[in-house]
């Protein structure tokens, strides 16, 4: 496994992190991919790029999941809109910046509820 990471992702300087967030993705799959479907309702799962798909597993996994002191919010959303540009379509960064930035104001609003 750490050959396959050496040999496709040159360069990263944290593996562990990089293995934290892939093997989080899988244990969370199904919710992920849940969570994609009620933020994007006119975009059935099947009809998004598979670039698009993974790309938002990869922020709502960091949304969700993660240590927010290691990941902020809204680090996580901007990555996840570089990777968009960088590998997705022409409208993908608009559509990963919209689908996240749906989760993240829920996210925002219920911790502010729960404060009350």
């Amino acid at each position: 496994m750490e050959r396959n990471l050496k040999e496709f992702g040159p360069g990263i300087d944290e593996p562990e992190f990089a293995w934290k967030i892939a093997n989080g993705i899988v244990k969370n799959f199904n919710h992920l991919n849940k969570i994609i479907e009620k933020a994007a309702p006119e975009w059935p799962l099947n009809q998004i790029s598979i670039i698009d798909r993974n790309i938002l597993r990869i922020g709502l996994y960091e949304l969700l999941f993660a240590d927010s002191n290691e990941v902020p919010a809204k680090v996580a959303i901007n990555e996840a809109i570089e990777l968009a540009k960088n590998f997705g379509g022409p409208n993908s960064s608009k559509f990963i910046n919209g689908v996240l930035g749906t989760v993240y104001k829920e996210l925002s609003q219920n911790s502010q509820a729960d404060r009350r």
